[in-house]
């Protein structure tokens, strides 16, 4: 495989984990070189949307490891947007042990360090059995594959442009804070426009007052004040980023920031010297710079800032192995 010529897309590999729910209780799973999904026309997440799923990766490392990066949070993640969609939960320590046994047997696409390319898999559960009135489905499978990604940027990360849209992405006391599948799909209509209005993601605001940061579509968003503080949004409705709380675990730990969350609100935009977004896909991607119906914050669209980049080479290094990671974040599988 021609490794750096990949982009973040989907590429078949050999093996697949699949688990089904019925009677009460998840059965023991299986590897299966089966990629295909058959279930009934009126499946609970062909109706109702009654799905979750997950993201990470796993990486060769500088001294020849195949590790994951903390795979236990997504598991517990998982559980939570299970229990709020109506799930039943698959076992944390089943969900690490699949993940562990995917890329397992996948060995043989986990790139080689130093391409730049990563494994990336995709955990997801959704309702299987036929639902017609609105309620939960009673049989649900849970899935992991997994695909060789490139860099997310090519050419190295770049400040992008946000645009503060007219659309919501979550209420307040709705399902913003779990990674549910419709959360995604509402999000859709959002992201096209902004393209075509020649912006690269949106930054929504609270759904309440229209006065708060919040998130994008599918990252959280951190900035860095003039005296080098790490802040970043603090709401019921945002997705508890994995990334992002690792990278404010290193912004503290490793590189002796003071980082907080708490509420912010768009007016402050102007006073932060760098912002950027974090999620599984890029670590971090830089912001040149936001857009809030004509007016502009302006952040750098030549390079990422200073404290970003630290952010982004320490949280890097600590995945690839070149830096000391902090216990239980790496889970070697081979």
């Amino acid at each position: 495989m021609d490794w750096g010529s990949l982009g973040f897309g989907y590429v078949k590999t050999d093996y697949r984990f699949v688990s089904n729910y019925k009677d009460g209780k998840w059965d023991e799973g299986v590897l299966t070189e089966d990629d295909t999904v058959t279930i009934s026309e009126s499946a609970g997440v062909l109706q109702y949307a009654q799905t979750c799923f997950e993201g990470l990766k796993a990486y060769r490392t500088q001294d020849g490891h195949v590790v994951c990066f903390r795979p236990d949070m997504n598991a517990e993640r998982m559980a939570n947007s299970a229990r709020r969609l109506e799930m039943p939960v698959f076992p944390e320590d089943r969900f690490v042990d699949a993940v562990k046994k995917v890329v397992k047997a996948n060995l043989k696409f986990v790139p080689p360090y130093g391409s730049g390319a990563t494994l990336y898999l995709r955990p997801y559960m959704f309702g299987s059995n036929p639902v017609i009135g609105v309620k939960p489905a009673t049989e649900f499978q849970f899935r992991i594959f997994a695909t060789p990604v490139g860099p997310y940027f090519k050419g190295g990360i770049k400040p992008i442009t946000l645009r503060v849209p007219d659309f919501d992405r979550a209420a307040p006391r709705g399902t913003g804070h779990v990674k549910a599948g419709l959360n995604y799909a509402m999000s859709l209509h959002a992201i096209v426009d902004a393209h075509n209005q020649g912006y690269n993601e949106n930054l929504y605001l609270d759904s309440a007052t229209r006065t708060k940061v919040e998130e994008t579509g599918g990252a959280n968003v951190i900035f860095v004040t003039k005296d080098n503080k790490i802040v970043t949004p603090k709401s019921n409705s945002i997705l508890p980023s994995i990334t992002r709380r690792s990278l404010m675990y290193v912004a503290k730990e490793y590189l002796g920031l003071e980082a907080q969350e708490r509420e912010i609100y768009i007016d402050e935009v102007k006073d932060f010297k760098e912002c950027a977004l974090c999620g599984t896909a890029a670590v971090l991607s830089p912001v040149g710079k936001i857009v809030d119906h004509g007016k502009e914050y302006n952040f750098g669209m030549e390079k990422p800032g200073e404290i970003t980049q630290k952010l982004y080479d320490t949280l890097t290094g600590i995945q690839m192995g070149r830096l000391k990671a902090p216990d239980g974040w790496l889970f070697v599988v081979e």
